[in-house]
């Protein structure tokens, strides 16, 4: 995540992403507290008035466009396809067997490597390329997560040994919804962004292990779809994400090319627990980039230019992961509660909101995309060459080991320029499609053009609002 000083650039490398089902255990755990890896600085002077009051305008414009345009029109250019080729799924299994291997080293490399976070691979690993890298190759390439992830081939090798069905002895109650992912989500946030050390080696290692072992355990008991759908976070966060992407496949196994974000219009409406699932992972990063700006600081008397570091910042980092939460879903509820009263007809609240939450990914998926730019620009490179001597023995497997790390691909006042329009360019792009998606659905609530513009009139206001607060977090000054 980078964001913008008075007068410059500081970059914000975030600490990490793990799912942890021990964050409150291990948080009590006397730890070093590590610094975010690679912090350095560049200066840059932009207009950035100019970009919150274009990035504003152009949600705006997209709004009244889409006001005017027929829905036929539209539902038309969503529904495109262009059909490619056949993918089975025969080596599904052999592939996440060896991504369990690989995640069954990475975690010895946790437990006896190097407790240098940008030598051990596992904290680059999981932090950079899995939930930064991941998350983008699924909004592009479609669901690859169901063929990295580690537990679908063991799953299967197990679950044919004990001669138990796919579908486990027990089932999850139609209630729970998504509630367990978002229960989980939220320990793995809090983690990433208050613990005090979420990038030590071996603090990571413990806490994958047992993520992996009790999500392992979970699956032989409720079935591998049962807790994927429901419980295991990472899975329901990427098939979420997998709805923006252009590739799409078929119940028979068949790749098309669509247009992105249309496949999230043939979405059925997301349960409560579903819609709050969609919210966290929003606010989530937006706090992220909040909690390092001086504004934020200085609301609990911190000075940022003497900051104490992670651990003294704990009590008003957990208050404040949870407050965005809420604010966001309630302003979120609220303005999709004043588009029906605007529209006077329609249905339920819930299954509105159900709905149109579906246009929050498009928003998530940008503010990844700004938030994570320079960690994978930065720390893929560390995360390359540690892969080739993950134990710390010499060892140059791949031969990336004496790799020349370039960090300044990220320094200059070039390449804060190039970085800042790409932000912001994924900022306001994310919104306007958001704007796109909503009113998709805003016609499968109101067949009526006119409600239908109606409707989505607050809904807008707030995807404005949040543009320019996008755009302000990366103009704000920051620590580190």
């Amino acid at each position: 995540m980078s964001g913008w000083t008075e007068g410059g650039l500081v970059e914000r490398i975030p600490s990490g992403f793990l799912p942890v089902s021990i964050a409150a255990s291990s948080a009590l755990l006397p730890t070093p507290a590590f610094a975010h890896a690679s912090d350095r600085g560049h200066v840059l002077l932009l207009p950035t008035g100019y970009y919150l009051i274009g990035g504003a305008f152009a949600v705006a414009i997209s709004f009244l466009v889409l006001a005017l345009l027929p829905a036929a029109s539209l539902d038309r250019f969503w529904r495109r396809r262009l059909p490619l080729f056949t993918l089975g799924d025969s080596a599904r299994t052999a592939i996440s067997l060896i991504s369990f291997a690989g995640f069954a080293i990475l975690v010895a490399a946790g437990l006896f490597g190097s407790r240098d976070p940008l030598s051990n691979p596992l904290p680059l690993v999981i932090w950079t390329l899995l939930w930064a890298g991941i998350t983008l190759l699924q909004g592009v390439f479609g669901d690859l997560w169901s063929w990295l992830n580690p537990w679908v081939g063991p799953w299967r090798l197990v679950s044919r040994l004990l001669g138990t069905s796919d579908g486990g002895p027990w089932r999850l109650p139609g209630w729970l919804g998504f509630w367990p992912a978002v229960v989980l989500f939220f320990a793995f946030a809090w983690f990433e962004l208050i613990d005090p050390a979420p990038d030590d080696p071996a603090r990571l290692a413990c806490a994958a292990g047992l993520y992996w072992l009790l999500t392992f355990l979970a699956m032989l008991v409720f079935g591998y779809r049962g807790w994927s759908r429901s419980g295991e976070f990472l899975t329901v966060f990427f098939s979420m994400v997998t709805r923006f992407a252009p590739a799409e496949r078929d119940e028979n196994g068949r790749l098309a090319l669509c247009w992105p974000a249309a496949k999230l219009l043939a979405a059925e409406p997301l349960p409560p627990s579903g819609i709050a699932f969609l919210l966290l992972t929003l606010s989530s990063v937006s706090f992220d980039g909040l909690s390092k700006t001086f504004f934020w600081l200085g609301l609990f008397g911190v000075n940022p230019l003497e900051f104490p570091g992670r651990t003294a910042v704990i009590g008003s980092g957990s208050l404040g992961l949870v407050l965005t939460f809420a604010m966001l879903t309630a302003v979120f509820l609220l303005a999709v509660w004043l588009g029906q009263r605007l529209a006077g007809s329609g249905p339920p609240l819930g299954q509105a909101a159900g709905l149109l939450v579906w246009s929050i990914v498009p928003i998530a998926l940008a503010y990844h995309v700004a938030h994570y730019l320079t960690a994978l620009l930065v720390d893929g490179q560390y995360a390359l060459a540690s892969l080739s001597d993950p134990f710390a023995l010499g060892w140059n497997l791949f031969g990336t080991a004496d790799l020349q790390v370039e960090a300044g691909i990220v320094a200059g006042a070039e390449s804060a320029w190039w970085l800042w329009n790409i932000q912001a360019g994924a900022i306001i792009l994310g919104h306007v499609l958001a704007v796109l998606v909503a009113h998709g659905f805003a016609w499968r609530l109101h067949p009526q053009p006119a409600r239908a513009a109606l409707s989505q009139f607050p809904l807008t206001l707030l995807m404005i609002a949040y543009t320019v607060f996008g755009l302000w977090l990366l103009a704000t000054p920051t620590v580190g």
